[in-house]
C-alpha cells in the first residue's frame, strides 16, 4: 500500500527528502508557510536585481553532484556552475589577501605573507583532504545519529586525537602570521562555532575551501532550489506554498497528520525540515522530546544582519566574495558566543554576484549583499540596522577606495526578527546548531522522534549539521530511516 508522507518546510533538507521518498514510491506532499519554496535559501528580485536571501557560497560541489546522480541526473541538467577566480578576497587592516582558484596560487600567496608557509600549507591541506574523504564517504552519509558506534572505524580511531583538539590549536601550531591564521580558521565558521570550539578533524572544511574551490551557480544559489523543486515535481511530489502548519496531530502516540487552518490533513508519516524547536511546539507537551531548558543550553550558530543593496554603478577593487577582517576576530566572536550583544566593531562579508554573473544586476549596476554575524536572540530594531549599515558602508568605501553611498537605488534588510517570523528560527539564528564536540553526530537532536511513532526530522539542527551540503545529506539520511519502515 502506498504510504502518504507530509513534509513540513521546503528548504534543502525537505526537498532532498521529498525526492528520495517519492522515488521510493511514496505519496509525498510538501507544505511551505511562505509564498515560495527554498526555506532560508529564497530569492529577492527587485528592479532588475537578483539576490540570494540566504546561502551564497557554493562549496563541496561533489555533494550536489551526488544528490542529482542518485536520480540519474547531473547538476548541469538543472543549472550551470562556474569556478570563481579568485575564490575570494580578504581585507585586513593593512593588507589584502587573495585566495585563488588553485593550491599553487594559494601557496604562493601564503608564501608572500609568511616565508615557508607554502610548504606547510600543502601538508596541512593534504591532511584536510584525508579528513574530507573520511568525513564525506564514511561518516556524513552513514551516520544518522542513532549510536556512538557510527563514528567508530579504523580511520576515526587513528584520528581520535583530532576530535579533542581544536581547529585553532592545529592551525596555530603550524602558522604564526595572524592573517594566515584567520584565512585558515575562516571555513570553520560555516559550522557555526568558534574555531577554538571546533574539533580539528573538521579541517576537512579547509580542503572544501582551498582544495575543491568556490563556485557560483549562474543566476544564484536559488537555481539549486529551482532544480530540486523541478526534480521533486518530476518524481510526483506535490508542493503547496502559503500553507503554514498549525499543529502536528497525534493519536495514541502515533502521527495522524497535520492541521492547517482548522482542517486535518491525514498522513501515515510526517517529516519536518522546519526549525526543530518550532516543530516540537506544534506538538502537545507530552510528545516533545526536548525541553526549553535543553534548547537554551545549546550553542547556536550566529544570526545575521543582512543587507540587499542595488547600486547604479559598478564596484571597483572588490571581488565576487569579500571578507572584511579589518577588526579583531576574538572580540567579535566573544560578542556573539560568550557575552551576546551587538558587536563593537564587527567583521563582515560582502557578496557582489554581478561581478561574475551579469544576470544578477542591470547593465552598469551591481548587486551588493552584506552579512554581519551577530548573536542570536539579541534586540533587533530599525535604528540598530541603520547604524550598522552606515558603519559597514564607510569601512567598505575606505578599504575599496571608492564612494558608493550616493549610488544606492534601494536597500532591504533582514535580521533576527525576520529569521523568527519568516523561518520560525530559534532565537533568530541563521545557521542552526553549532558543530562543537558535544553537538556532533549522535549528540545532536534525533532524526526520529522517540515519543511519536512515524514522526521524523531533518535540517540544520539535527545531523549532520549546519550548511547547505549537510542539509542535503540530512534529507537523505531521514528518507533512508523512513524507507526502513515502509
Amino acid at each position: 500500500m502506498e504510504k502518504s508522507i507530509i513534509i513540513i518546510g521546503s528548504g534543502f533538507s525537505s526537498l532532498a527528502a521529498s525526492c528520495y521518498l517519492a522515488k521510493a514510491g511514496c505519496k509525498v506532499s510538501v507544505f511551505e508557510k511562505n509564498s515560495s519554496v527554498g526555506g532560508r535559501a529564497r530569492q529577492l528580485k527587485k528592479e532588475g536585481f537578483t539576490f540570494d536571501i540566504g546561502p551564497s557560497w557554493y562549496w563541496m560541489p561533489d555533494v550536489f553532484e551526488r544528490f542529482f546522480k542518485d536520480f540519474g541526473k547531473k547538476t548541469s541538467d538543472y543549472y550551470k556552475i562556474d569556478k570563481l577566480d579568485p575564490a575570494y578576497r580578504i581585507f585586513f587592516e593593512d593588507e589584502i589577501m587573495t585566495i585563488g582558484d588553485s593550491m599553487e596560487k594559494i601557496c604562493t600567496e601564503f608564501e608572500r605573507i609568511e616565508k615557508g608557509s607554502g610548504k606547510k600549507l600543502k601538508i596541512f591541506i593534504g591532511k584536510a583532504q584525508d579528513n574530507y574523504g573520511i568525513a564525506v564517504n564514511k561518516i556524513l552519509y552513514n551516520a544518522p545519529g542513532i549510536s556512538p558506534t557510527e563514528l567508530v572505524s579504523k580511520d576515526t580511531i587513528l584520528r581520535i586525537d583530532q576530535f579533542f583538539k581544536t581547529i585553532s590549536q592545529e592551525v596555530r601550531k603550524n602558522f604564526k602570521n595572524p592573517k594566515l591564521i584567520s584565512a585558515l580558521e575562516f571555513p570553520s565558521l560555516f559550522l557555526g562555532a568558534k574555531p577554538s570550539k571546533t574539533p580539528s578533524f573538521f579541517s576537512f572544511m579547509n580542503f572544501a575551501d582551498f582544495g575543491l574551490g568556490t563556485w557560483h551557480p549562474r543566476g544564484g544559489m536559488y537555481e539549486i532550489i529551482k532544480g530540486m523543486e523541478s526534480l521533486a515535481t518530476e518524481l510526483g511530489v506535490k508542493i503547496h506554498t502559503n500553507h503554514a502548519i498549525d499543529k502536528i496531530v497525534v493519536e495514541n502516540a502515533a502521527v495522524k497528520g497535520v492541521e492547517i487552518k482548522g482542517a486535518l490533513i491525514k498522513s501515515d508519516i510526517v517529516l519536518s525540515g522546519a526549525d526543530y524547536h518550532h516543530t516540537e511546539t506544534l506538538l502537545d507537551n507530552k510528545y516533545r522530546q526536548y525541553s526549553e531548558a535543553y534548547w537554551d543550553k545549546k550553542v547556536f550558530a550566529p544570526s545575521s544582519l543582512l543587507f540587499y543593496i542595488g547600486l547604479d554603478k559598478k564596484i571597483e577593487n572588490a571581488e565576487h566574495h569579500n571578507l572584511f577582517f579589518d577588526a579583531n576576530f576574538e572580540t567579535h566572536a566573544e560578542e556573539i558566543y560568550d557575552n551576546p550583544k551587538w558587536p563593537s566593531r564587527p567583521l563582515f562579508y560582502v557578496n557582489i554576484p554581478s561581478k561574475t554573473d551579469p544576470s544578477m544586476a542591470p547593465k552598469g549596476c551591481d548587486a551588493l549583499f552584506i552579512l554581519i554575524p551577530i548573536a542570536p536572540g539579541i534586540e533587533d530594531t530599525a535604528e540598530l540596522r541603520n547604524h550598522y549599515l552606515e558603519n559597514i558602508l564607510k569601512r567598505f568605501e575606505e578599504k575599496t577606495e571608492q564612494s558608493i553611498q550616493n549610488n544606492i537605488i534601494f536597500k532591504e534588510s533582514f535580521c533576527v526578527e525576520d529569521f523568527k517570523s519568516e523561518y520560525n528560527s530559534y532565537k533568530g539564528n541563521a545557521y542552526g546548531m553549532a558543530m562543537t564536540l558535544f553537538q556532533t553526530a549522535f549528540l545532536r537532536p534525533k532524526l526520529k522522534s522517540r515519543k511519536v511513532k512515524n514522526l521524523y526530522f531533518a535540517g540544520q539542527l539535527t545531523v549532520p549539521g549546519p550548511g547547505v551540503p549537510p542539509s542535503l545529506i540530512s534529507g537523505k539520511l531521514t528518507a533512508e530511516l523512513i524507507q526502513k519502515v515502509l
